[in-house]
């Protein structure tokens, strides 16, 4: 899993954008004032979140009050070791933030856009944009500063740099719509071949296709029982960045290039390269993995 450290995370346009979740909206979402009952605009400390509330759920409710997104999944330790301690504190919070709770299983997606590397994952989100991350299970102490931190962004902001073409071409490929999609991330590339964001959302797409269809536990099941089997291996390290778990695809396939050689060894790179594209060049799992891949090869 990942770095358990509390580290601040840099959120460029290319590592994290949430345009494509968000559709116009009538107004920010109430002041939160501690936890309600169940229901419509309720404002309990601990709420679930799904890939159609996430919009008023968390960037709305962000216009007025710090939300702290957990992604976690049921077969996770970790999480259950970090998720009741979330839990309890923002219940302490009396309503200064709220905690949304995002299974990476049942929204995958979501764990896409946020370029999720592995569980448990923490995102801040304040003023409709993501602030800062960690990974991993942390002291309590140290997640109380952390969040005291978030708190103290309050309604702050990050600076509006959106490239709409990217924002439309983000919208599409949530929705998806792979062929708009794809369409429009190569006319960005065409005009600006270096674009980070346009590389991640073409990668996006190629893994969109590949698991299209596809019963994640069959795949990583197949998988376990060929371990030889190159396209099941590939198909296996696709599903588990989907599902948040890019580090262990990266692992995966690092060991695959270690057990091929010649056309099989080369295909197998290309894919890993194209799973690192996901994630972006700054990220540390991805540095980790390339010089995994860069002994593996040498």
């Amino acid at each position: 899993m990942s770095d358990p450290r509390i580290t601040p995370s840099i959120f460029t346009r290319g590592a994290v954008d949430l345009s494509a979740l968000r559709t116009p909206a009538p107004s920010p979402a109430p002041a939160q004032t501690g936890p309600s009952d169940d229901g419509a605009g309720s404002t309990a400390a601990v709420i679930d979140v799904t890939e159609a509330t996430f919009q008023a759920e968390v960037l709305e409710r962000s216009l007025s009050t710090p939300v702290v997104v957990d992604f976690w999944a049921e077969w996770c330790e970790p999480c259950k070791q970090l998720s009741p301690v979330l839990e309890r504190l923002a219940v302490e919070g009396g309503g200064a933030w709220v905690l949304a709770k995002v299974d990476v299983d049942a929204n995958p997606r979501l764990a896409q856009m946020f370029r999720v590397q592995g569980i448990p994952m923490v995102y801040a989100v304040v003023g409709g944009q993501p602030v800062d991350a960690f990974s991993g299970v942390v002291p309590e102490a140290q997640l109380r500063q952390w969040i005291q931190a978030v708190l103290k962004a309050g309604g702050a902001s990050v600076a509006e740099t959106a490239d709409p073409r990217l924002d439309e071409a983000d919208e599409s490929l949530l929705s998806g719509d792979l062929d708009a999609a794809e369409q429009a991330y190569r006319k960005i590339l065409a005009e600006v071949p270096s674009d980070a964001a346009a590389e991640a959302g073409l990668a996006q797409v190629g893994l969109a296709r590949r698991v299209a269809g596809a019963d994640p536990q069959a795949v990583l099941t197949a998988a376990a029982a060929a371990t030889d089997d190159i396209d099941a291996q590939l198909l296996a390290a696709d599903v588990e960045v989907l599902g948040g778990m890019a580090e262990e695809a990266y692992q995966r396939l690092v060991g695959l290039v270690r057990r091929t050689a010649g056309e099989d060894r080369e295909k197998v790179r290309q894919h890993l390269v194209g799973l690192f594209t996901i994630a972006g060049p700054d990220d540390s799992a991805v540095a980790l993995a390339r010089r995994a891949l860069a002994s593996a090869l040498f």
